[in-house]
């Protein structure tokens, strides 16, 4: 199995590894050629103005919505942004994921944080994982944004203990306010790619 990891701005180098600790070959996306023969792709943390822009320059934006079209996409914190339908300014998104985000929800750099979040979707067995594992998600929290709203056809996955949303799938495609690829724990890597 081959999943891209877009590799514009951001923390690309850390899924890839990821990635790789599944047996799973991650490879670097730059190009719109560099999308064939993936079975999915992930889009990191970073800064999703300039992910966007980049994206936009290099002729991404329609091969990314095609792509999304028919295959799985996760965006981690400024991924979840991109992939999102608004995101309350002018910035390029995907606008792949019936989701509104507000960015950096939680506060600058030093207001960043880490908790552990329930997360019952990580619980179900799959082919990769096996049984599944109830233990509380570690997420770390980065200038994080905030998915504010969803569509009827989105599923929420976490949330904070006050309510607001912070992972959600809809179909295909998933978002997650937090860096799963900044921690030791493979589930939610697992989990997407149980949607391939």
């Amino acid at each position: 199995m081959r999943i891209g990891v877009l590799a514009l701005q951001g923390d690309f180098a850390e899924h890839v590894v990821m990635l790789r600790r599944l047996g799973v070959d991650g490879v670097e996306v730059r190009l719109p050629e560099h999308l064939d023969g993936l079975a999915g792709l992930i889009i990191p943390g970073g800064e999703s103005t300039t992910i966007g822009k980049l994206a936009t320059r290099w002729g991404l934006m329609e091969p990314l919505r095609d792509f999304g079209r028919s295959q799985p996409i996760w965006g981690t914190c400024a991924g979840a942004i991109f992939l999102s339908k608004d995101a309350h300014r002018d910035q390029p998104l995907l606008g792949l994921m019936d989701i509104t985000v507000a960015r950096n929800a939680f506060g600058r750099q030093v207001d960043s944080f880490e908790i552990g979040l329930e997360v019952a979707a990580l619980a179900q067995p799959t082919a990769l994982a096996g049984a599944g594992d109830t233990a509380p998600f570690h997420a770390v929290f980065i200038r994080a944004p905030l998915i504010e709203t969803v569509g009827p056809g989105v599923e929420v996955l976490a949330s904070l203990a006050d309510g607001r949303i912070v992972a959600a799938r809809q179909g295909h495609l998933l978002a997650t306010s937090f860096h799963p690829e900044l921690t030791g724990d493979l589930r939610f890597h697992q989990y997407f790619l149980g949607l391939t």
